[in-house]
């Protein structure tokens, strides 16, 4: 039977930040024959990708095609190369791979406000197969073609951007305001640098970057984004659906199956072999941080993603990873060995054990040698606040909060600007001729934003601002 199928029409709700804005089936999937990539993705030449294929047939519902209630499991998947027809080749011979095996699944969603009110959802039957860890390497248009149901087709165009082999710079420092808008900046410049008559008498470090732009990180199902997402369209180019990392969500029951695409950091590593560096004034398993090296829908596996710093991804065929040469940030409880790490385990020692040296102070940190890697996690949860380690002292004083799993406080925090620079001093003594690739993340500018602790947000801000001001006279120093 062959057929086309429309969207439902979807009933747009107000929701909070890590919910899908509309009803729907699956995200960029419109039709009953899903491709992941969807349409309209861009590659980097090399760039490694999973590919997952859904044939869905609905049980009841307003999609129900009648006659068709079990999903083809006979369905084609072709790659052609500039549309060229006569250039389609099956997908398992154009990527030389074995022909995946079928997957069958259920799953069941509302398709409006008032189905998920009388919790009656619709059930949807899929076949599936998944292609892994594949790449293209010639630049140009693909048209990728899925055929079902005698002759439904779906199509994802896709292209390999034309990128000129040309070195500009052997590091990356790659610095995140996370939910710094630009009304926030001003608001910190107008506190923080003296205005007379209109001029200000001086600048913000990020006011003398030579270039602006803009970048529309939301998701593929969501125009309000959240960290996870916006992560991953930063780090692989790729739209992501709310809440995951490095990934396209499928339908599939395991959040951990998920299409992957390579991260920034791990390209730098495989094709580079550089030195990776992580700082975060988070919980390092966040968001920001975790899509780096994590492949999830679902950005609560905290102790998945700290395992993916230290291991890479050992459940799928993937590219090798060996770990960063910088981890710092807060989030102790995903290392502690208790229900909260992945499978129990004590990562402090499954650090030691892969040779990083365990930092958990700043006293610590300043005296930690550059010639290790280094895991500093320095309190239990988030970081505490510039405002707190600078103004609010005795809010610092805080039981319970050593990364140590004490009951004692986690007072000798270090901030944003000492994780930075010890950082960039490990990762340029390590990696002399190849480089290295650095995230600093200052996490908490949003996080005080959602409970609109403007204080807190903004000398969160104007401490990012003076760490890269820090930073940019610290690698003059050094060279």
């Amino acid at each position: 039977m062959r057929f086309s199928t429309a969207c439902v029409v979807c009933t747009a709700v107000i929701v909070g930040q890590a919910s899908a804005q509309t009803f729907q089936r699956l995200g960029a999937c419109p039709t009953l024959g899903c491709i992941f990539p969807p349409d309209q993705s861009d590659f980097l030449p090399g760039q490694w990708f999973d590919i997952r294929l859904e044939a869905h047939a609905p049980q009841n519902g307003s999609e129900v095609v009648p006659g068709y209630l079990t999903p083809d499991e006979k369905f084609t998947f072709t790659i052609a190369k500039d549309g060229k027809p006569n250039s389609a080749k099956d997908a398992a011979a154009y990527f030389k791979i074995d022909q995946p095996a079928i997957e069958r699944w259920n799953f069941t969603w509302y398709e409006d406000l008032f189905a998920q009110a009388a919790k009656t959802p619709s059930m949807v039957k899929v076949a599936a197969k998944a292609y892994r860890k594949v790449a293209l390497y010639e630049p140009g248009n693909y048209i990728a073609t899925l055929t079902y149901a005698n002759g439904s087709v779906t199509q994802a165009n896709w292209t390999v951007r034309d990128t000129k082999i040309s070195q500009k710079a052997k590091n990356v420092i790659l610095f995140v305001g996370d939910g710094m808008t630009t009304n926030m900046i001003t608001a910190a410049r107008l506190i923080a640098h003296q205005s007379v008559n209109g001029k200000y008498q001086t600048r913000m470090a990020m006011d003398k970057f030579p270039v602006l732009g803009h970048q529309m990180t939301h998701s593929i199902d969501s125009f309000i984004t959240d960290s996870a997402n916006s992560a991953t369209a930063l780090y692989t180019g790729h739209k992501s659906s709310v809440n995951a990392l490095g990934v396209y969500a499928d339908s599939s029951p395991n959040p951990l199956d998920d299409p992957k695409v390579q991260s920034i950091a791990e390209l730098f590593h495989e094709v580079r072999g550089g030195g990776v560096g992580i700082v975060s004034t988070a919980f390092i398993a966040d968001a920001t941080p975790g899509a780096l090296t994590a492949h999830t829908r679902n950005r609560g596996q905290y102790g998945n993603v700290v395992d993916s710093f230290l291991n890479g991804i050992t459940n799928y065929a993937w590219p090798s990873w060996t770990g960063p040469d910088v981890l710092f940030g807060g989030g102790a409880e995903q290392f502690i060995p208790s229900s909260k790490s992945f499978q129990g385990k004590d990562y402090y020692q499954e650090f030691r054990n892969k040779g990083y040296n365990v930092i958990q102070n700043n006293t610590a940190l300043q005296a930690a040698p550059t010639t290790e890697r280094s895991l500093g996690i320095f309190s239990v949860s988030n970081m505490a606040k510039w405002l707190d380690r600078n103004v609010y002292k005795n809010n610092t004083q805080i039981p319970k909060t050593s990364p140590d799993g004490s009951s004692a406080a986690a007072v000798d925090q270090p901030g944003l600007k000492e994780m930075t620079l010890k950082a960039i001093d490990i990762l340029h003594k390590r990696n002399p001729d190849k480089g290295f690739f650095l995230m600093s993340e200052a996490a908490s500018i949003d996080k005080m934003m959602h409970t609109l602790d403007y204080d807190r947000a903004l000398g969160e801000l104007l401490e990012l601002d003076d760490t890269i001001k820090a930073t940019l006279k610290h690698l003059e120093e050094i060279g």
